[in-house]
């Protein structure tokens, strides 16, 4: 090989240099975006995964109240639909008087009741109105906090702008693991151990799965 090939193979400093500074700064950027959320999910993917060994107990909570005749009269209408959010006035009636908050949910409209399911993460509610005599009843299940952060984790009754912030923190953990591969490659040759390692992490779950999980 003559000494101009040896010249044109060799890596430019200031090429490898700018890609090292801009691997970095993606790579930090992207771990604080990610890092408490990154916690977050680690740990409840423990919990998830031994979710029958720290299951907690259930708490329920009930509420009785009796519509007065002026709101119930408002609901008649409402009675030939299938689905439709209950009046404002009943909202702010329930609100007040029972504490519960109902929102713009869509209430079940059948024969005689108004049903509201309310579920949430690490719990469920549900509200029932008896359309021919007014009585409200309300009852809340409250499964602790454990399971309030592993619903979290699977985004199960948490809402649109939770469902977003899942995948704002799908796409930072996806920026901050390929730029810390990249920023392996870089460094690859001065760590010989560097790929065998990576090699380790790709095959150990890939042979768990094809021998142990059938």
């Amino acid at each position: 090989m003559t000494e101009a090939a040896r010249i044109e193979r060799k890596p430019d400093p200031k090429r490898r240099a700018y890609w090292l500074k801009t691997l970095h700064q993606w790579h930090w950027i992207s771990s604080a975006v990610c890092l408490v959320a990154l916690v977050l999910f680690s740990v409840t993917g423990f919990t998830l995964n031994h979710a029958r060994q720290i299951e907690g107990k259930p708490a329920v909570s009930t509420r009785e109240g009796q519509l007065p005749a002026e709101w119930l009269a408002r609901l008649s209408g409402h009675a030939d639909k299938d689905t439709a959010p209950l009046p404002a006035a009943v909202r702010d009636w329930l609100a007040r008087e029972l504490d519960v908050e109902v929102g713009e949910r869509a209430a079940e409209w059948s024969d005689g009741e108004a049903y509201v399911s309310m579920p949430r993460p690490g719990g469920d509610a549900w509200l029932s109105i008896d359309l021919d005599s007014g009585k409200v009843q309300y009852e809340k299940t409250d499964r602790g906090w454990i399971s309030y952060f592993n619903d979290l984790h699977k985004g199960r009754n948490a809402g649109t702008l939770w469902s977003w912030f899942i995948d704002l923190f799908a796409l930072a953990s996806l920026v901050f693991a390929l730029t810390g591969l990249f920023l392996l490659w870089l460094h690859g040759r001065q760590r010989p151990l560097t790929w065998p390692i990576v090699a380790f992490g790709l095959l150990l779950p890939l042979l768990i799965a094809l021998l142990f999980i059938h």
